[in-house]
């Protein structure tokens, strides 16, 4: 049995990712996963500029990113009577030094294992496993509780665990058995693609209508030669409390009848949703629910990282980019400390604190926050978005989030690399201390 090797639990965004950052820096790492096959499951997400940094750093450029989805143009804000609230260029078209990408998450998804069993083999990636529970053992290693998808049970040692198991996280239940439920705040999501011809830039992430009340559409793929695109589509609608939300569960399929006439009025001269929403092949119910911040992501040699972390709104289009930090941060803190607890304690000094008070930002609306100011001040009826929010508050409302989570552009560009070219952690290191 060897305990020279990390263990990470779960093999989704946070996993691999991680998973592949360890294996840049000499780390060696096994990653269990409960479901016994991948499939590119989910629809669209974001991957802000800072985590397309982290990618192209290892070793995952533009040329793979263009496979799975599309640079984002624009972000914009548009209000219920169809006039725009606001409007900002993104990634390099804004002058980043790299772009925001809209991708298929199930084929990000099916990328990043690509690249873990090409670079760390196929054994790395060990499917139909799921990590239950721990023991941390006396001399500072840690003991991972694997049960089989054919119900037998394993125990497997490592140096330390890592928690990258979701919202749903056993090695958190463990880790923090008092925490309260999972939070639903009001808001049941439908999700789908549709093929139709982008709007406005060609490439713009839009989110129209109210706090409450609105749906977001942006490409995740290039048109092709009649100019078609897959547009990924959420559409949102906030209940009252004891509105019955966990029978929705999630990525549960419905009909689009069950929900589309809710959304029968977004109809422009520029957009009409309805008839967008009736070129689905399918649509899926989430619950938007998030957890409380913790106070400590890290138990000896066990740490959280990802949606077991922080699982957050997806209201910021971040929670798939700050997985991808989590990973980048301990490989960076383990290139000074080595793969010990004393390097876990460091990144949950580094990050808890803060993602967690990002995680209330996104709770709290994140960037359609502008969408809920307009709503307070003016009903969200109005002829020109001046007279409500003036450019200047609008334009540091986002400044704000954009600080707050880490891609603000002069932040971001000027910022050294997290990890630098050929960083590998010494052999000494790696042992437990």
């Amino acid at each position: 049995m060897t305990s020279d090797r990390v263990i990470i639990a779960g093999g989704g965004i946070a996993g691999l990712s991680l998973a592949l950052t360890l294996h840049q820096i000499g780390v060696p790492c096994v990653v269990y996963e409960g479901v016994s096959e991948l499939a590119p499951l989910g629809v669209g997400i974001n991957l802000q500029p800072n985590a397309v940094r982290e990618l192209e750093d290892l070793g995952i450029g533009e040329d793979e990113l263009d496979q799975i989805g599309v640079p984002a143009r624009e972000w914009a804000l548009v209000g219920l009577n169809g006039k725009e609230i606001y409007a900002e260029t993104r990634g390099k078209f804004a002058g980043y030094n790299w772009h925001q990408y809209a991708v298929h998450r199930g084929k990000f998804h099916l990328l990043l294992a690509q690249k873990v069993r090409e670079r760390l083999g196929a054994e790395a990636l060990v499917l139909g496993r799921k990590v239950t529970g721990y023991r941390k053992e006396g001399d500072g290693t840690v003991t991972a509780l694997v049960l089989a998808d054919d119900g037998t049970r394993h125990e497997e040692r490592g140096s330390i665990l890592i928690g990258a198991d979701g919202i749903h996280s056993a090695v958190r239940a463990q880790m923090h058995p008092d925490q309260p439920p999972i939070h639903w705040g009001g808001t049941i999501m439908w999700r789908g693609t549709a093929r139709s011809v982008p709007i406005r830039t060609g490439s713009s992430f839009i989110g129209l209508g109210t706090d409450r009340h609105r749906v977001v559409l942006y490409p995740i793929s290039h048109p092709d030669a009649d100019g078609l695109a897959d547009i990924n589509w959420i559409a949102e609608q906030t209940f009252a409390t004891d509105h019955d939300w966990q029978k929705s569960g999630w990525f549960r399929p419905v009909e689009l009848q069950e929900f589309a006439r809710e959304f029968d009025s977004f109809v422009y001269d520029w957009l009409d949703l309805p008839a967008l929403l009736a070129k689905s092949d399918c649509a899926y119910e989430n619950p938007m629910i998030d957890r409380e911040p913790l106070p400590t992501w890290v138990d000896g040699a066990v740490a959280l990282i990802g949606d077991a972390a922080h699982a957050m709104y997806p209201t910021g289009s971040n929670g798939a980019t700050q997985a991808i930090i989590d990973g980048r941060v301990l490989g960076r803190i383990m290139l000074e400390r080595g793969a010990t607890p004393a390097a876990l304690r460091q990144f949950d000094d580094e990050l808890c604190g803060p993602v967690g008070q990002l995680a209330l930002r996104n709770r709290g609306a994140g960037p359609f926050g502008l969408l809920r100011m307009v709503d307070e001040r003016c009903g969200g009826q109005f002829e020109d978005i001046e007279d409500v929010i003036p450019a200047g508050e609008r334009a540091q409302f986002m400044l704000a989030y954009q600080q707050a989570a880490g891609f603000a552009k002069e932040q971001l560009n000027g910022a050294p690399r997290i990890i630098a070219d050929g960083a590998k952690v010494e052999d000494r290191a790696i042992q437990p201390a």
